[in-house]
């Protein structure tokens, strides 16, 4: 892999690659093995108006401009509101391939939402290296996450309330209830962690559960998968609870990104017998009344899961809330407008002692 091995600066770097630990000079080379997670360098050829912008490995949200050297890599993606690419079989220096998320995903795009307009074109420079032998020049390709995902990984929650969080489908404020709660929590003296368990790579969500109180949190990308699916899901999940439960928090929170019926695992996860019975409250977001009423029926008569409250745009009015409580049979809160009522009534339905005063 040495071979052809030359240092190159960059101007940016994907936050899909935060787990590597690069500087703005890295060592590439020519031989790119088309795999998921695997991290390469490109150049932007093209200039966007919307949706322009990269979340870089600090967290920080950079605009991309054509002529931009970006450290990203390689992955799929099926977004209801966004790109849907796949990883081409082969990938070579100078081929032509699109930015797929503002994480840094890169792929040949399939289809576009008309709202994101057509994405950068990237053209391929090279396979980020590592050099994992003491004292050798062994360059080996650099891939995204801190450890390998155990597919036979077992979950042990050792009695941690769980919380989650799902969505009728992306971006149906799942995050933000997810923060509405973890920062009620963390008032009333809770410890909390956090991660999110399905989608595409992008950081943003986690830092702002963070930013709202959590202690801890764990993204999928940590165990080197770009994006998730009905196979890894259920390991992923597992892989988390049992990692987070382990430092003993008071509840742990998990958003399960996108929607319940998606390409990224949600209903897998929801499927299993052990994850289900880990749950102890799970929250759903809806985008309007009807989406709740899928939502509700689909937990309540697929998956054997009665929500504990309804949240999401739905909310976003009286009215709303009036048919979701009268038809549904939920209790029903907007995140942004009662987060407080909400956080309390969550904590209610799980059980957490209320703790300290606001």
């Amino acid at each position: 892999m040495a071979n052809g091995m030359r240092s190159i600066v960059v101007d940016k770097i994907a936050s899909v690659a935060q787990a590597c630990g690069l500087s703005h000079e890295v060592r590439v080379a020519a031989d790119i093995p088309a795999e998921e997670g695997v991290v390469i360098v490109v150049e932007v050829l093209t200039n966007k108006s919307t949706y322009n912008q990269l979340e870089l490995s600090s967290g920080r949200m950079a605009k991309v401009r054509k002529g931009d050297v970006v450290v990203g890599a390689l992955g799929h993606r099926k977004a209801l509101f966004g790109y849907s690419g796949h990883i081409p079989p082969a990938v070579k220096v100078g081929d032509v391939i699109q930015m797929l998320n503002i994480g840094g995903v890169l792929g040949v795009c399939d289809s576009i939402n008309p709202d994101k307009g057509q994405p950068f074109d990237c053209r391929v420079i090279g396979v980020v290296l590592r050099f994992p032998y003491l004292g050798e020049r062994i360059g080996v390709p650099a891939r995204v996450g801190h450890r390998k995902l155990d597919p036979s990984a077992r979950l042990e929650t050792l009695n941690v309330p769980v919380v989650a969080l799902a969505g009728t489908c992306m971006e149906a404020g799942k995050t933000a209830a997810a923060c509405a709660v973890i920062s009620r929590m963390r008032h009333r003296g809770l410890t909390i962690d956090a991660f999110k368990a399905t989608g595409v790579s992008l950081r943003r969500d986690i830092l702002a559960m963070e930013d709202a109180g959590a202690r801890r949190s764990a993204i999928f990308t940590d165990f080197g998968v770009v994006t998730t699916t009905r196979g890894n899901g259920p390991a992923l999940t597992r892989a988390m609870l049992t990692e987070l439960a382990a430092g003993k928090p008071d509840v742990i929170v998990f958003e399960l990104g996108d929607g319940i019926l998606g390409t990224y695992g949600v209903d897998a996860i929801l499927e299993c017998p052990d994850i289900r019975a880990a749950l102890t409250g799970v929250v759903l977001s809806a985008n309007d009344p009807v989406a709740a009423w899928g939502g509700v029926k689909l937990l309540r008569e697929r998956f054997e899961i009665e929500p504990c409250v309804v949240t999401g745009p739905a909310t976003d009015n009286q009215v709303g809330v009036d048919l979701i409580t009268e038809q549904l049979r939920v209790p029903a809160f907007n995140a942004i407008s009662s987060g407080a009522q909400l956080g309390e009534h969550v904590m209610q339905a799980v059980g957490l002692a209320r703790q300290g005063e606001p």
